[in-house]
C-alpha cells in the first residue's frame, strides 16, 4: 500500500510541476525568474503563496496561489488548513527561529506548501534553512516579484506523504537578519491533493503570520498589539483592556509612592507589571504567572529606565542616577554594569537607536536641545541637535524600521516632532498642554503611534490607515503604561 501511495504521489508530483511551470509562466509573465522556476522541478514554482507586492497596500497586486495549477475548490473552502508555527511575538537579531508549517486535510493523500518572509516593502527578509535527510523533504528556491528577489522555503517530491493521518509537518530553521527592521511577515500556501495523477479536485490554504521588532510595549495579551492601559498610584493597581482575547484585567502590584517601570522581564513577549520604590531603591517585578520577584537595586532619587541592555531579549533592571549621570543595570548576561553618561538635568531617553537588539544609552539636555547618544555598536558617543527647552524626549520607532527615532512632544503646542531614516524630518499636531504622551503600537502594524492621555481618554492616530481613536479608559491622575517606558518629568 505504501509502495503503491508513494509511486502515485510521484506522478503527481511530476505533474504538478510541469502545470506551475507553464501556468505561472504565462499568468506572471516577467514578474518570475523563469529560469529558477523551470528548475525547480521537484516542486511548485516561486511566488504561490499569496503574498502582496507591498505589506498594507490594498490596490497593489498579491502573489497567486497553488490555484493557479491546482484545479478545485476556492483557496481555504476545503475541510483543512496551512498554519505557521513558532514565530515569536518579537525576534532579536541573528536569532535562530524553529518554525513548522502544518498542512492538514482529512481527504488529501499526499501534501504540499510554499513559504516566504519578506518586509513590510515587499523585499525578502532573513534566511531559511533545514537539517540535513535523505531524501531531502525541503528545499529553497528564488523567484522575482515585481522586481525583488524572493526566497521561499517548500516540499520536494520526497517530503509530500503524510507525517500522520489528514495532515503533513514540515520542520525548518528561519534566522532573523543582523538587525531590526520592524514587522516581517511569512506567507504560506498549502494544498491537500487527492493523488488521482491529475492536478483536479485539490484543496489550497493560505495562511500568515507575522513577528514585531519590540515595538509592542503595553501589550498584556498574546498579540503583538499594545494595550490601552493604565497604573493607578493612588492604589498601585495596572488596568488593561486587552483585544486578544478581549478582556478587563485589575490587577494591584505596588503601593502609593512607586514608579512603573513596565517591560518584559520573562522573555515571554507579554508585558510585566513591575514598580520601583525609590524609598528603598526596589524592584518588585510580577511575571505572567503571577509570582513576583522583590530586588533591591538603586536608591531614593534614581529614574528607572526599562530595556534590554545585554540583548538576551528581557528586560533588565535599571536606573539612572540624576546625581552623578550615572547608568546602572543588572542584566542576566553579563551582571551588573556602571556607565557614566549624561548630567543632572538631562532626561534619560533610552531606546534601541542602532536596531541590534540592545538598549543604548541615551540622553536628552533640555537646556540646549541636544541629544547625546552612546550606541551599542559604536565605541564613541553622537550629539544631535533636536528640540527645545521644555519638550518631553518621546523616542520610538514611528516608521517601523527597527530603530528608535530621536523624537520630542511639546506640550506648549501639542505637536511631536521627529527624525527618522527612512521619513526625515516630520512634525505633528496631536495633543495639548496638559497632555501626557503615550507613545505605543496599539493597531499592531509594526511601527509606534502618536498617542495622548487626557483625564481618563486615550487619543491615538494610528499608523495603520492612519486612523484616529478615542478611548475612555482610567481617571484623572492615572498614569498611562506605555508612558513608564519615557522620562515625563
Amino acid at each position: 500500500m505504501f509502495n503503491s501511495i508513494s509511486k502515485i504521489a510521484a506522478v503527481k508530483v511530476l505533474i504538478v510541476a510541469a502545470a506551475a511551470v507553464f501556468t505561472g509562466l504565462f499568468l506572471l509573465g516577467p514578474v518570475l525568474d523563469v529560469e529558477k522556476a523551470s528548475a525547480s522541478a521537484s516542486g511548485p514554482s516561486p511566488s504561490f503563496t499569496a503574498a502582496p507586492y507591498i505589506v498594507g497596500c490594498p490596490d497593489c497586486p498579491t502573489e497567486n496561489n497553488c490555484t493557479a495549477c491546482h484545479s478545485g475548490a476556492a483557496p481555504n473552502s476545503g475541510p483543512g488548513s496551512v498554519v505557521i508555527s513558532g514565530l515569536p511575538a518579537n525576534y532579536l537579531p541573528n536569532q535562530q527561529i524553529p518554525l513548522t508549517v502544518t498542512v492538514s486535510d482529512p481527504n488529501a493523500v499526499i501534501y504540499g506548501f510554499q513559504m516566504v518572509a519578506i518586509k513590510s516593502s515587499g523585499d525578502n527578509i532573513g534566511t531559511f534553512s533545514f537539517a540535513p535527510a535523505n531524501p531531502q523533504p525541503l528545499q529553497v528556491i528564488s523567484g522575482f516579484v515585481n522586481g525583488k528577489e524572493r526566497r521561499y522555503i517548500e516540499h520536494t517530491s520526497s517530503g509530500v506523504t503524510p507525517t500522520q493521518f489528514g495532515s503533513k509537518t514540515w520542520n525548518m530553521t528561519w534566522t532573523a537578519p543582523a538587525e531590526r527592521v520592524g514587522k516581517l511577515h511569512f506567507y504560506a500556501a498549502g494544498n491537500g491533493a487527492n493523488s488521482d495523477s491529475s492536478t483536479s479536485g485539490d484543496n489550497i490554504y493560505t495562511s500568515s503570520d507575522s513577528t514585531l521588532s519590540g515595538t509592542a510595549i503595553a501589550n498584556f495579551d498574546t498579540d503583538s498589539r499594545s494595550d490601552v492601559s493604565v497604573y493607578r498610584p493612588s492604589f498601585g493597581t495596572w488596568y488593561a483592556l486587552t483585544t486578544s482575547p478581549a478582556s478587563f484585567i485589575a490587577t494591584q502590584f505596588g503601593e502609593p509612592g512607586d514608579i512603573p517601570a513596565p517591560g518584559d522581564y520573562d522573555g515571554d513577549g507579554i508585558t510585566d507589571n513591575a514598580v520601583f520604590r525609590p524609598s528603598s531603591g526596589t524592584w518588585y517585578v510580577r511575571s505572567g504567572g503571577g509570582s513576583y520577584t522583590a530586588t533591591q537595586f538603586g536608591q531614593t532619587g534614581d529614574v528607572p529606565v526599562p530595556g534590554d541592555y545585554d540583548g538576551d531579549g528581557k528586560n533588565d533592571l535599571a536606573v539612572w542616577r540624576p546625581s552623578n549621570g550615572t547608568w546602572y543595570f543588572l542584566g542576566a548576561v553579563g551582571g551588573f554594569v556602571a556607565r557614566q553618561f549624561g548630567q543632572d538635568g538631562d532626561k534619560p531617553a533610552q531606546g534601541d537607536f542602532d536596531a541590534d537588539g540592545v538598549t543604548d544609552f541615551v540622553v536628552f539636555r533640555p537646556s540646549s536641545g541636544m541629544w547625546y547618544l552612546q550606541l551599542s555598536k559604536v565605541p564613541t558617543f553622537s550629539a544631535t541637535q533636536f528640540g527645545q527647552a521644555g519638550d518631553l524626549p518621546v523616542p520610538a520607532d514611528f516608521d517601523g524600521d527597527g530603530k528608535t527615532d530621536i523624537s520630542v512632544f511639546r506640550p506648549s503646542t501639542g505637536i511631536w516632532y521627529r527624525i527618522s531614516a527612512t521619513e526625515g524630518f516630520t512634525s505633528y499636531p496631536f495633543g495639548q498642554d496638559g497632555d501626557i504622551p503615550a507613545p505605543a503600537d496599539y493597531d499592531g502594524d509594526g511601527k509606534t503611534d502618536l498617542a495622548v492621555f487626557r483625564s481618563g481618554i486615550f487619543y491615538i492616530f494610528g499608523s495603520d490607515g492612519p486612523t484616529f481613536g478615542s478611548t475612555s479608559f482610567g481617571q484623572a491622575g492615572d498614569i498611562p503604561v506605555a508612558s513608564g517606558y519615557i522620562q515625563q518629568q
